[in-house]
C-alpha cells in the first residue's frame, strides 16, 4: 500500500509553539527505516486544487486564506501564523486524504495519510491547527468521481470533530463519530451524528468499552475514514485521557477490524498528537501505520 507525505513542505513556527511539526519528517522516516513500507511507497502529495477546496469552504475564507488577509482574530482561533508556506503545506496534506480516500477504494482496501485529520476546519474558519477539512474535501472529490456510496468518520481525536460535524450536518449519506474528551477544547461544539463524551482520566477499558458500542451504532459503511490520533495517550500534553501505547494499539485493531467485518475501504489519518517528547507520538502514529500495512498485506 502507499502512504502520502507532505512533510518536505515545512512552514515557521514560533519558538516553544506546541504544533508538533517534526513529528511527520520522524514517522516518514521511521516508517522507511522499519520496513513498514519501501521508500517508493511513501509518496510526496500534491496540492489540492482551490477549486477543490471550494466545493467545501466559503469562498470568501478561501480568498483571505490565500492573499494572507485573515483577520487576527482568524489566525487567534487557528492557532497558527499565516506564511504563504503553511497555506502550501495545508493543500499538501488535504490532497493526501484525497489520494489515501482513493487508494482505499481502488487499490486493496486501505489508504493512509501521514498527516490530515484536521477536522476543525468549518466552512468558513479554520480553528484549532485546521486550515481546511481534508475529511469533506475527500469525500467531496471522490462523490465528484462517482463514488455515491456509504461514508463513516470515526473519530478518535481527543477533541471533538466540531468541523466535520458542522460539514455533514444535513448530508445523511456521511455518519459523523466523535469519542473524545467531554471536558476538552473546543468549548462550543457542532453536533456529530453520535458524539460519545469521556470523563477527564478514561483508561483502556472504559474507553474500548464505549467505542465498540458506539461503531455498533454506525452499523456498517462503505468506506471509513478513520482519524488515528495520538493525543488520548495518558502522556499527551492537550488529551487529558489516559490511555496507555497498549490501549491505543487496540483501539487501532478495533476500528480496523469493524471495518472489515463491514466490508468496508479504510482510509486513516492522523490528526493530533502533542507528547511532551515528540518520539512517543511518533511511536503511536508507527504502530498505526504498522497495523494498517499488516491488514492490507493480509488482503491481498
Amino acid at each position: 500500500m502507499r502512504f502520502w507525505a507532505h512533510d518536505r513542505h515545512d512552514f515557521p513556527l514560533p519558538d516553544g509553539h506546541k504544533f508538533p511539526l517534526a513529528k511527520y519528517r520522524r514517522l516518514r522516516e521511521r516508517l522507511v527505516a522499519e520496513g513498514v513500507a519501501g521508500p517508493e511507497d511513501v509518496v510526496a502529495s500534491a496540492p489540492a486544487s482551490w477549486e477543490l477546496l471550494g466545493t467545501v469552504h466559503a469562498a470568501s475564507y478561501l480568498d483571505r486564506v490565500r492573499t494572507g488577509a485573515m483577520t487576527d482574530r482568524e489566525i487567534r482561533v487557528l492557532g497558527l501564523p499565516w506564511s504563504a508556506a503553511l497555506v502550501e503545506r495545508g493543500r499538501r496534506s488535504t490532497m493526501g486524504t484525497v489520494d489515501a480516500a482513493r487508494d482505499a477504494l481502488g487499490r486493496g482496501g486501505y489508504g493512509m495519510n501521514l498527516g490530515g485529520g484536521t477536522h476543525h476546519a468549518g466552512r468558513a474558519a479554520g480553528r484549532g491547527y485546521c486550515l481546511f477539512n481534508d475529511l469533506a474535501v475527500a469525500v467531496s472529490a471522490l462523490r465528484a468521481e462517482g463514488f455515491f456510496g456509504r461514508v463513516a468518520i470515526v473519530d478518535c481525536d481527543v477533541h471533538q470533530g466540531d468541523g466535520t460535524a458542522e460539514l455533514f450536518t444535513d448530508d445523511p449519506s456521511v455518519f459523523t463519530l466523535s469519542i473524545h474528551g467531554g471536558a476538552n477544547y473546543p468549548f462550543k461544539r457542532a453536533t456529530s451524528d453520535l458524539d460519545v463524551d469521556l470523563r477527564d482520566g478514561t483508561g483502556d477499558d472504559d474507553y474500548l468499552f464505549a467505542l465498540s458500542d458506539a461503531l455498533d451504532v454506525v452499523g456498517g459503511a462503505d468506506l471509513v475514514f478513520y482519524l488515528a490520533a495520538a493525543d488520548p495517550w495518558e502522556g499527551d500534553r492537550l488529551g487529558r485521557l489516559a490511555l496507555t501505547k497498549g490501549g491505543l494499539a487496540a483501539r487501532d485493531a478495533l476500528v480496523l477490524d469493524r471495518a472489515a467485518a463491514w466490508g468496508a475501504a479504510v482510509c486513516v489519518v492522523l490528526a493530533g498528537g502533542y507528547a511532551p517528547d515528540v518520539r512517543d507520538t511518533v511511536e503511536i502514529n508507527l504502530a498505526t501505520a504498522r497495523a494498517v500495512a499488516e491488514r492490507a498485506e493480509r488482503k491481498v
